[in-house]
């Protein structure tokens, strides 16, 4: 970790998470493992990572509702080992009785670098689903990233969620664009506050003629409500990412 955001962010996210189950605070911890393989002209390249990741929600002032995320991951690629952690902040505010408006802003790990990200999200609730859009833009050594993303979610049952999204990166100095693609699920455990996910992500980098392809799986435990009041709540979803081009969003 290479900034006091991040880790004063993993700190409030993660370890005290459990403890925020009151007050109509809500969220969830998740441990996720993802295999991840580049097709590139000269071969195909695997690798492998680990990650602990939390988000919590809570009441701010008035109206407003304050997100917190947290991500550390441990990554195993040609034979090296390496662990990155992000985190953000996010604020944002019920219109309406289905309308979530809010920003956030982000630090990830980067190589050497730290990237900074600052961006707007949207969520609109439906009966059965929520729809969300984000706009973002990400500094990381005066590179710069434009991300926007789109994700629709559907509550098959009160236990069961279905979702797929797309998302967009643009890197100006490189002259990159990439499409990222993905679906995903989670399911409740019984009456238990433990879940299982599972997501297949693929991007697209044609620019660069690279294809990269994810598979997920993992287990949560979540507080707070059930997956779709989570959702309402703001702790649907982390804000963490730096956009799907360095494998965050």
């Amino acid at each position: 970790m290479k900034s006091l955001l991040l880790l004063t962010t993993a700190i409030a996210a993660l370890a005290a998470a459990p403890a925020l189950a009151q007050d109509g605070r809500a969220g969830s911890i998740g441990i996720d493992y993802t295999d991840t393989t580049i097709d590139t002209p000269l071969g195909d390249a695997d690798l492998e990572s680990w990650s602990l990741n939390g988000v919590t929600a809570m009441p701010a002032f008035g109206e407003w509702t304050v997100t917190l995320a947290a991500d550390v991951t441990n990554t195993e690629f040609l034979g090296d080992d390496e662990t990155a952690g992000a985190g953000s902040v996010g604020l944002s505010r019920m219109f309406g009785s289905d309308m979530r408006l809010g920003g956030f802003v982000a630090a990830s790990d980067a190589g050497d670098d730290t990237a900074w990200t600052g961006g707007f999200r949207a969520q609109k609730y439906l009966a059965n689903s929520t729809l969300t859009g984000v706009v973002a833009y990400t500094d990381v050594d005066g590179v710069e990233i434009w991300t926007a993303g789109a994700d629709a979610a559907f509550y098959v049952t009160p236990s069961l969620r279905l979702n797929a999204g797309v998302t967009y990166d643009s890197v100006d100095e490189a002259d990159v664009d990439a499409w990222t693609y993905g679906i995903g699920a989670e399911y409740d455990i019984g009456a238990t506050p433990f879940s299982v996910t599972a997501g297949y992500a693929r991007s697209d980098l044609g620019d660069l003629d690279l294809d990269v392809d994810s598979f997920n799986v993992g287990v949560r435990y979540s507080f707070g409500g059930s997956q779709q009041s989570r959702d309402r709540a703001g702790a649907g979803s982390s804000s963490v990412g730096i956009g799907s081009l360095l494998g965050i969003l």
